[in-house]
């Protein structure tokens, strides 16, 4: 899903990576678990030289958000894209509901997954997403697992700078003020990014406006530090628009 970023970053001689979280991509089969998806990113971040801007989207943005606030020392910077919502909402309940009954269906979920991607983005946007396979078989283990995660607090545990990106329809994006005044409480430059005509797949529906912002926040802190980038899966708040594509 990250086709279109990767190159993006490396035409502008950005050194990147995005890493497959368990049950994801080439880890297909494993069991998902949070602590191995922060694992995961942080080998990423080591194979580029032990610290990066770390990027993630949806699940990968909740994933970059712990993983910043457990290893500072690592992520000199965060993206964080369509996950302003905190997981343990009482809507949760349902999701999972819904989750185990798509694992239940004879075909795993395919056809009803297909039909909502081709339906929700353009051909090249569905052929990006797909080309690492669809994780269908771990919905459900995946939102156990981010129950127990508190991305406010997360957010406010360290003070390197974060960048949250939303498109403008995006159903995730109704915390994303006070996550950015939780980011600022913890000393942390915070930016708040919305995508005008994307929904929740921000990066896929406008992907020259996503990339746009991966650049500008890579140069914001390359200033400081030399280092790549890794992609995964408030009231007072500053708020930039960005054209839509």
């Amino acid at each position: 899903m990250w086709r279109d970023q990767l190159a993006a970053l490396h035409r502008a001689g950005v050194d990147a990576l995005a890493v497959d979280l368990p049950g994801h991509g080439a880890r297909r089969g494993e069991a998902f678990t949070l602590d191995g998806a922060v694992d995961a990113v942080v080998t990423g971040i080591d194979g580029l030289g032990g610290c990066a801007l770390v990027v993630g989207l949806s699940l990968g943005g909740y994933v970059a958000i712990e993983t910043r606030s457990r290893h500072p020392e690592r992520v000199v910077g965060l993206v964080a894209a369509a996950c302003s919502t905190p997981p343990a909402t009482r809507l949760r309940g349902g999701w999972l509901l819904v989750a185990r009954g798509i694992e239940r269906l004879p075909d795993g979920g395919a056809g009803l997954n297909q039909a909502l991607v081709d339906r929700a983005l353009t051909p090249q946007g569905a052929a990006d997403l797909a080309a690492g396979g669809f994780a269908l078989d771990v919905m459900s283990a995946i939102l156990r697992e981010v129950e127990a995660v508190d991305p406010v607090a997360a957010l406010s545990a360290t003070d390197s700078p974060v960048w949250l990106v939303n498109g403008r329809w995006d159903h995730f994006r109704f915390g994303e003020r006070g996550f950015v005044a939780a980011a600022r409480r913890g000393g942390a430059s915070a930016r708040l990014v919305v995508v005008p005509g994307a929904r929740h797949l921000v990066s896929l529906d406008a992907p020259v406006a996503f990339n746009r912002v991966l650049l500008d926040a890579h140069r914001a802190v390359a200033r400081s530090v030399d280092r790549g980038l890794v992609v995964g899966d408030a009231t007072g708040a500053r708020q930039d628009r960005v054209p839509g594509r």
